[in-house]
């Protein structure tokens, strides 16, 4: 339990560790009693819903004003961005906010979260998708396959290393994040939600940047079409895998203590203190 406390630390910008209890661990305004499982694997299938919901709002607000059925480029990078700090700050002091298969992936290569709620996470993630889907086609009236993620300009293979490269860039910056909590504190969901603008920014125009299996799949399984899907799948596993690694590599090497992952430091409190 206490790992998956220092993956809060990304949104809360807490301690890991009482200095007076070395065991004592400590997760944002939930400090002191300990993480239900159900509740964490619960928060990322809302969280995940939130996200694709909102992306599939603003994809049916474009129709509705006469977009063409083609969202525009910045609209889609700013509702991805604030759609996550929204979710970060929503559920990141209970489940770490992942919303994204790749991150819990990644962050379990880390060391930072168990790998035996890996399955349940990404289950969650997916369901969460699916629901948000069917709903976004109630509501807004569009179709499944409006929503669906798939190379738009130069085919598979360059819409693979556009969604590996960003999806990298991504949990590089995480993990750098995360063994720094203390110091970068609330403002670090508003970190990532810019990160994950650019990254759409720099990828929609050759994969349709969805940088998350979860959010290409809920799609993809309402509308029956999964011809691209593979891309949106592996792509993003890799990159995430990739930026954990280098991080962890980099780090080992560096011997600095702010790299190391037992570093206690003290609290310093933030958005979540109490």
């Amino acid at each position: 339990m206490g790992q998956t406390n220092r993956i809060s630390n990304l949104i809360n910008g807490e301690a890991t560790i009482d200095e007076e209890n070395p065991t004592k661990k400590y997760c944002g305004f939930i400090r002191g009693r300990d993480l239900n499982p159900a509740r964490m694997v619960i928060a990322e299938m809302v969280g995940t819903f939130m996200l694709v919901y909102c992306v599939c709002g603003i994809i049916a607000i474009s129709e509705m004003m006469g977009g063409g059925g083609g969202v525009g480029l910045l609209e889609y990078a700013v509702t991805g961005g604030l759609s996550i700090i929204v979710v970060i700050f929503s559920i990141g002091p209970i489940s770490g906010a992942h919303v994204n298969p790749s991150i819990t992936f990644a962050f379990a290569i880390l060391g930072q979260f168990p790998w035996s709620r890996v399955p349940f996470y990404i289950v969650a993630q997916i369901v969460g998708s699916i629901f948000a889907t069917y709903v976004g086609k109630s509501v807004y009236g569009i179709q499944a396959d409006q929503v669906i993620t798939k190379p738009v300009l130069h085919g598979r293979k360059k819409a693979f290393w556009a969604e590996l490269i960003a999806t990298f860039i991504i949990m590089f910056l995480a993990a750098s994040m995360s063994r720094k909590a203390h110091r970068v504190g609330h403002i670090s969901g508003v970190v990532v939600g810019v990160a994950i603008s650019l990254a759409v920014l720099i990828t929609g125009p050759v994969s349709g940047g969805s940088l998350n299996p979860a959010r290409s799949m809920g799609p993809a399984i309402v509308s029956g079409k999964f011809d691209d899907l593979w891309v949106y799948v592996l792509a993003p596993t890799v990159g995430a895998a990739a930026g954990a690694l280098l991080f962890r590599g980099l780090c080992i090497r560096c011997h600095h203590p702010r790299c190391s992952p037992n570093t206690s430091v003290p609290n310093e409190g933030g958005l979540f203190a109490n």
